[in-house]
Parts: structure tokens; sequence; C-alpha cells
């Protein structure tokens, strides 16, 4: 069985753009950061150590993290490592990595 080359294309470019649409990267809006940044240094929190997981934006953390609310932002912030990691809260994974 055959399959014309101009469905197997289409086919391919579907897939192409299901994986471009998940491997996007979550913007923050500058404002968003900063307010981010300013609340972190204010209320700043013990790092914690979490074996097992890679801090990579997309990387889940385990539901024993508590992760903590800035006002007015949609995300929460923990600090893993001694960096400040955003986590959208809904799917626990890593949204940004502040340095």
């Amino acid at each position: 069985m055959r399959i014309p080359l101009s469905t197997s294309l289409a086919g391919l470019l579907l897939l192409a753009g299901v994986g471009a649409v998940a491997a996007q990267d979550v913007i923050i809006a500058p404002e968003q950061e900063t307010v981010v940044r300013e609340y972190v240094k204010k209320k700043p929190l013990a790092s914690v150590k979490i074996p097992g997981v890679e801090l990579n934006i997309g990387s889940a953390l385990p539901d024993t993290v508590e992760l903590y609310e800035v006002p007015d932002v949609q995300y929460r912030y923990v600090v893993v490592d001694d960096r400040t990691v955003l986590v959208d809260p809904g799917t626990r994974k890593i949204v940004k990595i502040l340095d």
C-alpha cells in the first residue's frame, strides 16, 4: 500500500506543528518578572533540595514541595538549590528560573 507523498507530508507537518506548540516557552512580561523579583527579595525563603529533579523549564516539581504565592501573579515560587523557580500551580511545572 502506497501513501501519497502529499498525505505523508501533511501528516509530518501536523506533527511538527504540535511539537512546536508543546515546546514553546512561557513568556512572562518584564513587569511581572520585576514584581516577582522584588517580592522574593522582601520575602526570602530557605532553599530546598529536591533529589531526582533537574531544574529545567518544563520539569515538574513533586506535590511534597510547597509553592508560595506572589500577589497578583499567576505563578507560584520556591527556592531550589539557591535558585528562585517560578512554577505553574496547575501543572507544577517550572516556567522560569530566576538567577
